[in-house]
């Protein structure tokens, strides 16, 4: 991936429809010829704010793909998420919805909160990809819509692992890059807790 710009550093991230992260990192844009789908869907091409990454993890694609559609056993392996849990039975499909809680420190425009996610399920193709959007509401700060894509693919290592995800809405807009930093400083965050929960010799339950 290539560096298109580098957002001012920042003390915190935030991660809205990601979780928090440690350091932030640069914004990227992808090399590939057109942007990454599930079933024809995509994150919102016009957000101002977007970020995305890659990473491969070597274990079972079966390993990962349970690991990121569990939804309710995210807190398990991914200490920022507090809580989470369906709001639908069943496998996660298309048109599920699921609320999860993560913690969002002040930044120098927003205060101190915990945000209540409700994301719901616009595309999933089983082991293949999944693309979720919703709200994220906290006192003093509110993300009118987050879009987030994940797609695996089988590679010789084990899976690649790819996210993107967009951010709408007039508070996060007013500050894009600490948005954007923010974003991004989530996304690679899950990324290596996926990473780590994946690869670890424990298996998950069924």
């Amino acid at each position: 991936m290539s560096t298109i710009s580098r957002p001012r550093a920042l003390a915190v991230s935030l991660a809205v429809a990601g979780v928090l992260g440690g350091t932030v990192p640069v914004a990227q844009a992808a090399n590939h010829s057109g942007p990454p789908r599930c079933g024809g869907l995509g994150v919102d091409e016009d957000a101002r704010i977007r970020y995305e990454s890659d990473v491969v993890i070597k274990a079972p694609l079966s390993k990962v793909w349970k690991l990121q559609t569990d939804v309710e056993r995210w807190p398990s392996w991914q200490p920022p998420v507090l809580t989470a849990e369906r709001l639908d039975p069943g496998r996660l499909k298309k048109g599920s919805r699921f609320r999860w809680t993560t913690p969002a420190p002040a930044t120098p425009t927003t205060p101190a909160t915990t945000l209540g996610i409700t994301s719901t399920v616009r595309e999933l193709r089983r082991h293949d990809c999944v693309l979720w959007s919703g709200p994220a509401v906290g006192e003093g700060l509110r993300i009118d819509e987050g879009v987030h894509l994940w797609t695996f693919t089988k590679v010789r290592d084990g899976v690649r692992v790819h996210t993107e995800e967009t951010w709408t809405g007039s508070q996060v807009e007013a500050d894009v890059p600490t948005a954007t930093a923010a974003l991004g400083g989530g996304l690679e965050a899950w990324l290596r807790d996926l990473k780590s929960a994946a690869e670890s010799r424990l298996t998950t339950r069924p």
